[in-house]
């Protein structure tokens, strides 16, 4: 556009995107999705798909999964949500978000198409079914061989199961976004089985047995092959290591030995075994069926990161960013920090979503924080600083709870508070609750991104 900068454009058009239903306002069904895709000419049924599920550990697999599939020499692309900084880290290529500039043209090659689509349908598309079909749009333009593609809630309705995936992942699974979701575990697994397609791979991570009952069962109905971790394929062995962890795995094809990789806690041991065996299950289906080089396995492994995810986005004191949201996601992230830190003192930062089990969130960082300070993040979903702060005293006690309204302030808290009564260089601070917690962390100690 004459007179706009590349720059601007791309702030014209996020905005608009984000002008519509947001992710939060579920409408489970995929007729908008597929009447704009058939339009565009199907562009998702140009690559081959790998389709992520779970409650916990769904990015940081499509991570490694992504990782793993560029060292053998394919060129992919991934689709991963929320976002932390930039909502381009959302449709990456090649390892890459996509540009501001390629971010603008694949909504400009489209626009004409929403239109029409909107048109079409009792209500107009959302936010994420648009970003959606962007991904895919982006991933046939490319083009690329697979698409790495994470599911944004549940599965079976979610805006991305129109693809067919040759490999389905589902990820360890509980209890979360019961507003939109069932309420039990059974339920759970009900919706998230279905990125499960005839004839497809099945890779389960460690499940509930209510869970992992429904998964076999869907599975078989459709008749997909089953891969579960802790029987045909799981961690062997596991120590830490500096800056994360030593590993051994138990493949689909083959052991592998002597892993580095450089995330914390068992959660991502277990991440990591379930993004090897999905590339070994998607190799099998192709030319590849000897499995993979275990060179390059460890290659791939030592060269991930996950932001946002047990992230060390400051020094002196250690300032930790993670996404935990849920009341196991906040497990995991309590015994990660447990074993891979040893702080004399640590304090939290703590901003979590109205709509969440706060008291499940709050319980396993009791024993692992001296203090906490809790706050607000900048999604208007976010529980008040004082209710949540009523919430933990409950939990920790007065004496151990302080309020501070802004999170810039609640981390400059922290770290006085972690200052005070720790020893120099064993002194840290844990800021967590929320993806989007973690996101306006990393924007507040690094930058936004763009």
């Amino acid at each position: 556009m004459s007179g706009v900068s590349a720059e601007q454009r791309y702030a014209e058009v996020t905005a608009e995107i984000l002008s519509r239903a947001p992710e939060s306002d579920i409408d489970p069904r995929l007729d908008r999705v597929r009447t704009l895709l058939d339009l565009l000419g199907d562009p998702h049924r140009n690559f081959r798909v790998i389709h992520v599920t779970g409650t916990n550990g769904k990015t940081s697999t499509a991570r490694m999964i992504d990782a793993l599939m560029r060292a053998r020499g394919l060129r992919v692309g991934r689709y991963t949500s929320p976002h932390l900084r930039t909502v381009r880290e959302r449709i990456v290529v090649d390892g890459e978000p996509v540009s501001q500039e390629r971010f603008v043209e694949t909504y400009d090659d489209i626009r004409p198409y929403i239109d029409m689509a909107d048109e079409m349908n009792d209500a107009p598309l959302s936010f994420f079914e648009i970003l959606t079909v962007m991904a895919y749009a982006a991933f046939a333009d490319s083009p690329v061989d697979v698409a790495v593609v994470e599911v944004g809630m549940g599965g079976r309705w979610d805006a991305t199961n129109v693809v067919d995936g040759d490999v389905a992942v589902v990820t360890p699974i509980g209890i979360d976004h019961t507003d939109y979701l069932p309420d039990t575990l059974h339920g759970i697994a009900e919706e998230k089985s279905g990125i499960i397609k005839p004839g497809s791979v099945a890779v389960l991570a460690q499940q509930p047995v209510s869970a992992a009952e429904v998964l076999l069962r869907n599975a078989a109905e459709v008749g997909a092959q089953v891969a579960r971790e802790g029987l045909e394929f799981g961690v062997t062995s596991r120590e830490v290591a500096v800056g994360g962890q030593q590993l051994a795995l138990k493949g689909l094809t083959r052991d592998y030995e002597d892993l580095f990789l450089p995330l914390f806690g068992a959660h991502q041991a277990g991440n990591a075994a379930v993004a090897v065996a999905a590339v070994e299950a998607f190799a099998s289906a192709g030319e590849d069926a000897e499995g993979l080089d275990p060179a390059m396995v460890a290659e791939a492994l030592a060269g991930v990161d996950s932001p946002g995810r047990m992230e060390v986005v400051r020094t002196s004191p250690t300032v930790i960013a993670d996404a935990a949201h849920n009341p196991a996601g906040m497990t995991a992230t309590a015994a990660a920090v447990g074993e891979a830190f040893s702080f004399s003192r640590l304090v939290g930062v703590v901003a979590i979503m109205a709509d969440k089990d706060v008291e499940g969130i709050l319980d396993p960082l009791e024993p692992l924080l001296d203090e906490i300070v809790v706050t607000r993040n900048s999604s208007p979903r976010s529980l008040g600083p004082e209710q949540l702060g009523d919430l933990a005293r409950q939990v920790f006690g007065d004496d151990r709870v302080h309020v501070v309204p802004r999170l810039d302030d609640a981390i400059d808290r922290a770290v006085g508070l972690a200052e005070e009564g720790g020893e120099l260089g064993g002194t840290g601070v844990l800021v967590t609750g929320s993806v989007v917690t973690a996101g306006d962390t990393v924007h507040l100690l690094r930058g936004s991104g763009e």
